[in-house]
């Protein structure tokens, strides 16, 4: 049985770990609200930049100058996984389960004969796949410098992955991230980024008038800039959803974190107090029969 003295450290020690929690659970609220605006508001703007290259994309499409970017390859012999974690741990199965669904991913393509290559987008998820795919790893971009996460960061990563792609190291490019849905639920999500996968255009009953738009310059100086812009876009929602998701799961990581402590707490005091009591009646006992005897 642990003395008085282990027992108090062991509560002092759980006690100290308690207000670390508390103290993270609070800066992940306060930096939850921010995080999940920036994220609530970058979707409807590439939602609608989605719609605008499906529709432009619809008359170019099949043709033999079509963007390589949107027609891609005519291969996927060669896939590239472009997993976006955290820099940080402490925030529950945020991690592991975007890198989960990239290490699923890319096992089957593997089995089916494919080539998979992979960049990470934060330190947590190279250390999670370096395990099994250290060889597959071709990049790690680290932003753990980056205060905040801004456009240029997204841009900066969407023009290595582009340079790359006009090197033809590769033919399908595929985005993982966890997409925000609430505090205590963040979705994993796998979006195919090169070739793009575009919505389809909803086409108006018959009978009715269709809206006809035209575009100037031509579609296909529109797509050369709007392609690479789109890519940015699709890269920095992913990275403002992580930011979301992050925070939303470390707060309720560290809420249970906080919760388990005083439990703890609870159960290490009960202890203390019985082994104290049993002390001191040992105690008494050998007094009591110490003055017997005299």
């Amino acid at each position: 049985m642990a003395s008085l003295k282990e027992l108090r450290n062991r509560i002092a020690s759980v006690k100290a770990t308690q207000k670390i929690t508390k103290a993270m659970q609070l800066v992940a609220a306060a930096k939850l609200r921010r995080a999940q605006m920036a994220a609530e508001a970058a979707r409807p703007y590439a939602e609608r930049m989605d719609a605008i290259l499906a529709n432009i994309a619809g008359k170019v499409a099949g043709q033999a100058g079509a963007p390589v970017l949107l027609a891609g390859t005519g291969k996927d012999d060669t896939h590239l996984l472009l997993v976006c974690t955290a820099e940080r741990g402490l925030c529950g199965a945020f991690n592991s389960s975007i890198a989960r669904l990239a290490r699923e991913r890319a096992n089957a393509l593997i089995a089916a004969g494919k080539t998979v290559k992979i960049i990470c987008v934060g330190r947590k998820g190279y250390d999670i796949l370096r395990r099994t795919f250290a060889k597959n790893i071709i990049d790690v971009i680290d932003l753990r410098g980056a205060r905040y996460i801004g456009y240029e960061h997204a841009e900066e990563i969407a023009q290595k992955v582009v340079a790359r792609y006009e090197a033809g190291e590769f033919d399908i490019c595929t985005l993982f991230y966890s997409r925000f849905k609430s505090v205590i639920a963040q979705i994993p999500t796998a979006q195919q980024i090169i070739p793009p996968q575009l919505p389809e255009t909803k086409t108006e009953a018959a009978g009715t008038n269709t809206p006809v738009y035209e575009y100037e310059p031509d579609e296909d100086e529109i797509l050369a800039e709007l392609l690479p812009r789109n890519l940015a876009t699709q890269v920095f929602r992913a990275l403002l959803e992580n930011a979301a998701s992050e925070q939303g799961a470390r707060m309720s990581a560290m809420d249970s974190a906080t919760r388990n402590a005083g439990d703890m707490i609870k159960k290490q005091t009960i202890t203390y107090n019985r082994t104290r009591q049993a002390m001191i009646t040992k105690e008494l006992i050998e007094i009591i029969s110490g003055a017997e005897a005299l």
